[in-house]
């Protein structure tokens, strides 16, 4: 429970010209030692206003980085765009004698929004293969580039000669009704 100033003050007279002692008298009161304590030694120091309920303030953070390392990691990406955080990271605890994380590294340049997307190629389903088979066994894997979404579904059809595999396949197909094509037997 939170007392105002003035309570806590009251309560530290009272505890004070209580005939019993300190530990019985914050007992019937309901209030703990190392909380009477502690206003009780701000009491002493400030005062009145030492009672005052007093806002959290924002300690150091340990491990941040000091404004003048940031700056020199800034620097050290507009001078060499062309690497990586990682690679930043590594250059510049080579040329600093200063240890830095690739993460914070990466927080760093997304704040300066210094992080540059990958660049992605778009693969895109094939309507046939490059390299078709001319013959049996042949090709024994693919990828799904050759695999043409149909209607939201997706469909790798391995070709065997065993026929109960086939007959497995074909039931699975039918079961969920998938769309068919003329599928033929190997």
């Amino acid at each position: 429970m939170r007392y105002p100033a003035s309570e806590k003050l009251e309560i530290i007279r009272l505890v004070e010209q209580s005939d019993l002692s300190v530990r019985l008298t914050l007992l019937r009161l309901g209030i703990r030692k190392s909380t009477f304590y502690g206003w009780l030694k701000r009491y002493h120091e400030c005062g009145v206003d030492g009672l005052e309920d007093r806002k959290p303030s924002p300690g150091l953070v340990w491990n941040k980085l000091p404004e003048d390392q940031q700056a020199a990691i800034i620097e050290l990406a507009l001078e060499r765009p062309e690497l990586s955080p990682r690679e930043l990271a590594v250059a510049y605890t080579d040329e600093q004698s200063s240890f830095v994380s690739e993460s914070t590294v990466y927080r760093l340049l997304k704040v300066h929004d210094l992080i540059t997307s990958p660049a992605y190629i778009l693969m895109e389903a094939a309507d046939k293969f490059q390299h078709p088979t001319s013959r049996v066994n042949e090709m024994w894997q693919t990828d799904f580039t050759y695999c043409a979404p149909i209607l939201r579904r997706y469909l790798l059809l391995i070709l065997t000669k065993l026929e109960h595999v086939w007959n497995a396949f074909w039931s699975l197909v039918v079961m969920n009704r998938m769309p068919t094509f003329c599928y033929e037997k190997v």
